[in-house]
């Protein structure tokens, strides 16, 4: 089911909430339980569908990521709590098994490659024993810039920002802003090293066979 977000989040303070990282009470929601599962009610079916009939499949992404740019690739099982604040850009690559979780703006860049099991988080739970137990949360957003090689298994954890061009080494647990052209690995993830702009005149000739 397609969904206006300007309109829910008019209509609905808690999904005005969740995309102002607003403290809420997710499980007291009446709407956030119920868009998290027609979200996963349609993931469902799009990992079902995807190889015997690719173009629905891909019709009910367009219809759960309206902010999917051209030319977005992605292989199943894909797994969103939402759809309506995810956007990816142009050319991106997703492969098996994306996991994200939570809500709110979460922005993929273009020309992105996305490992498997690769997993987002935005929901952060409050430390506090009281407001816990009660169900408080709140969203931090994650942002990914383009030309982010993300490998298999990596976490991003709620409010971290990935500059353009840098790649996250596979298992890595980024918790903090990664800068642009940097090579990072880990957990916690750290930067090692920087990417270089073009690969030297020897493994230039060497890729292409000359």
């Amino acid at each position: 089911m397609a969904h206006d977000l300007e309109q829910l989040k008019q209509d609905h303070p808690d999904v005005a909430k969740l995309f102002a990282d607003d403290w809420l009470q997710y499980r007291k929601s009446e709407i956030l339980p119920e868009l998290t599962r027609e979200a996963q009610s349609t993931c469902d079916r799009i990992n079902r569908i995807y190889f015997e009939d690719t173009a629905e499949a891909e019709r009910l992404f367009r219809e759960l990521v309206p902010g999917a740019g051209e030319g977005v690739d992605f292989r199943p099982p894909i797994r969103l709590d939402y759809g309506l604040g995810l956007k990816i850009g142009d050319r991106t690559f997703i492969n098996m098994d994306l996991l994200i979780v939570g809500g709110g703006p979460i922005s993929i860049g273009s020309d992105c490659l996305i490992g498997p099991r690769v997993s987002i988080y935005t929901p952060n739970h409050a430390i506090a024993r009281k407001p816990r137990l009660e169900g408080w949360q709140h969203n931090a957003d994650v942002t990914i810039g383009n030309n982010v090689w993300l490998g298999g298994n990596v976490v991003i954890c709620p409010g971290v920002t990935i500059g353009d061009n840098s790649i996250i080494g596979a298992g890595a647990v980024v918790t903090h802003d990664i800068p642009a052209d940097s090579i990072a690995v880990g957990n916690p993830c750290h930067v090692i090293a920087e990417v270089p702009d073009d690969w030297t005149p020897e493994e230039r000739a060497a890729a292409e066979g000359r």
